[in-house]
């Protein structure tokens, strides 16, 4: 004999958890004309001789994953007169419906407005946007500190950060077990404002650059395991350093240190076989705030930016070998900072303003073409980077929360993603730590914060 079972017009609103238990025999459930609003995963456990399912005209908007995984003979189910909303959560319904030998009439989404009155069946599996990401705190290191520059050296990864109120130089090293970033060394700095690593020719340097007393060269010396300082900067030159790019040429090592006072210059400096040494004087006198690498068209550029003049270009002649000015960026004053990124085939820049708005701008050869203005006040750093296929833009401020854009290709513009709470924050930088992706937030004036990045799938 066959078992029914009908709770027609009666007035549930929740079926919870193994309902019918106990009921292995039915073949014939039907729940119909009710109020229910929901169901929970596993209902329909237990019943493994159902063979017809109706939940016709109830109230259920959306049906837990795998719900109808139990019903291994179900040949025919009714879902029709509920108000379904298409969206991540009923994503595994439109595969179920795709795969299953089930008999289901036509049911039709309620919800979302771009789907409204579409049969479930129809939707691919690609109009639905279920994968979001988010950044999360991962770890805070306690203390303040102004720059962050992750390196590899003798294939462990970690990060320098210049502390100028620890007077220091930090080096972390990452623990792959733990995945954490823990203490390794300090260097001595007592103004440091950028701590610089370079693995050049399987040796390790570091150039600290200090506000005041003057700018060092560091080298990790294995014999002993120590920093051993190898060389001075000349004081002359760079009085107030604020920023360091390092970078090769043509198998050649450099590194370029952004000078802000107003007697001195932003200097190149060339690796040899005894250290660093001065090759090219670039922008004197001009309290350069920021200097920024970018290589396109296989033609090697430095971008200076400073609070007397628009960002200034220079491009590397291979005869002269040396840097040499090919023109402004736009009529922008007051920058605090350049930053390029790159999304498909076109290159940007990243203008940062501590007043005033802040831009991105569209790099076409000689011209600068404006595609975005982003509110920025006290803004100190504005730092697209990448993860995975994803490009974010991330806008701190001294004043208010820092913004995290995620950038839109289609509209050739960032969307603001997140808020993230960062005070004072001086740089930002990805980290690819094996399986982990994470962001540091230098602050000046509280914990720097180690932000991870998750992927979140929300059809799961």
């Amino acid at each position: 004999p066959s078992l029914c079972s009908l709770l027609n017009s009666n007035k549930f609103t929740l079926i919870g958890d193994n309902a019918f238990a106990g009921l292995s025999h039915l073949q014939y459930l039907f729940i119909e004309n009710n109020d229910i609003q929901a169901l929970s995963k596993a209902t329909f456990r237990g019943l493994k001789s159902l063979t017809h399912l109706s939940l016709a005209n109830n109230n259920l908007q959306t049906l837990p994953r795998d719900l109808f995984k139990p019903l291994d003979i179900l040949s025919d189910l009714d879902l029709r007169g509920n108000s379904l909303a298409c969206d991540c959560k009923i994503k595994w319904l439109v595969e179920w419906l795709e795969s299953t030998n089930t008999t289901v009439p036509a049911v039709f989404c309620s919800s979302p407005g771009q789907f409204e009155g579409q049969r479930i069946r129809d939707l691919a599996l690609g109009d639905f946007q279920c994968i979001t990401t988010d950044f999360v705190m991962h770890q805070v290191l306690p203390f303040q500190a102004v720059s962050a520059e992750p390196f590899t050296y003798a294939s462990d990864l970690y990060v320098a950060l210049a502390q100028p109120s620890a007077s220091s130089c930090s080096i972390l090293k990452w623990d792959y077990v733990e995945r954490k970033l823990r203490d390794f060394d300090r260097i001595p700095a007592h103004s440091a404002v950028h701590c610089k690593p370079i693995v050049a020719q399987e040796q390790l340097y570091v150039v600290v650059a200090q506000l005041f007393g003057g700018s060092y060269i560091y080298r990790w010396d294995t014999a002993v395991d120590k920093f051993i300082k190898i060389q001075d900067i000349d004081s002359q030159k760079i009085r107030k350093p604020n920023d360091i790019e390092a970078f090769q040429i043509e198998g050649d090592w450099y590194f370029v240190i952004a000078d802000s006072s107003k007697a001195g210059s932003t200097s190149l400096y060339r690796l040899n076989q005894n250290g660093f040494y001065s090759h090219q004087a670039l922008h004197a006198w001009h309290r350069d705030t920021d200097v920024e690498y970018v290589e396109n068209d296989g033609k090697p550029r430095l971008i200076i930016s400073s609070s007397s003049q628009a960002p200034v270009i220079y491009q590397w002649s291979r005869a002269q070998k040396q840097f040499v000015p090919q023109g402004e960026v736009g009529e922008m004053l007051d920058v605090q900072m350049v930053k390029h990124f790159r999304a498909k085939r076109e290159q940007f820049l990243c203008l940062s303003r501590y007043i005033g708005d802040s831009k991105v701008v569209r790099w076409e050869g000689q011209r600068f073409v404006e595609v975005q203005t982003l509110p920025s006040r006290g803004s100190m750093v504005m730092q697209p980077f990448a993860v995975g296929q994803r490009q974010y833009l991330a806008l701190g401020s001294d004043f208010s929360f820092t913004h995290v854009y995620l950038w839109e290709e289609e509209k050739q513009k960032f969307a603001k993603f997140q808020e993230l709470s960062v005070q004072a924050p001086r740089a930002f930088r990805a980290v690819p730590a094996a399986d982990v992706q994470l962001l540091l937030a230098p602050s000046f004036k509280a914990n720097t914060l180690v932000y991870r990045h998750v992927v979140v799938d929300l059809s799961l």
